[in-house]
């Protein structure tokens, strides 16, 4: 499938290219997918699915500005804008949900190492909504991908607010 994706464009694929290339009938195709729009979602998910940990260096905060950088480099570059919006193709809101839920399993393991490591990183759900959220809404609907200053300066306002929300919370405990 991905080498007829870097022979073709999304819209010049057909399902009998993809059957040839699978060695199947069209109508294998046709009935585990219904067409191409919902077979390159299938795609675009399991690619998805496929995002690496950085390696652990030892400093959470390191590590998550790592992932970050790798994943506004790859999601905003051309490939990477067509797998999001293939990943969304046809109002699939199970597949949107799939790749919601590898970027915060990601952030989880990430989150889990700065736990281990004595400090208090925000929640996946907030890194999820303040950093990565505003980060794919520029890559799908603005004419240029954001840049690594950008979302670099979204992940530092959100560990912020959590290092500030976390001092109160404190203070709150030994008031």
């Amino acid at each position: 499938m991905e080498s007829l994706k870097k022979e073709k464009s999304t819209a010049e694929i057909t399902v009998p290219m993809i059957a040839e290339r699978a060695n199947v009938t069209p109508s294998t195709i046709y009935r585990r997918w219904g067409g191409v729009a919902p077979l390159l979602a299938d795609v675009a998910v399991r690619q998805f699915q496929a995002d690496v940990l950085p390696p652990d260096s030892g400093n959470w905060h390191q590590d998550l500005s790592t992932w970050l950088e790798q994943f506004v480099d790859e999601m905003g570059s051309g490939p990477g804008r067509d797998l999001l919006r293939e990943a969304l193709a046809l109002g699939n809101t199970e597949r949107a949900g799939q790749c919601t839920e590898c970027i915060l399993s990601t952030l989880d393991s990430i989150i889990a190492r700065g736990v281990e490591q004595g400090a208090s990183p925000p929640d996946s759900q907030r890194l999820l909504d303040q950093v990565v959220a505003p980060v794919i809404y520029r890559i799908l609907f603005t004419p240029k991908s954001p840049d690594i200053a950008y979302a670099t300066g979204l992940l530092d306002e959100c560990l912020a607010q959590a290092a500030s929300q976390s001092v109160r919370t404190e203070r709150d405990k030994q008031s």
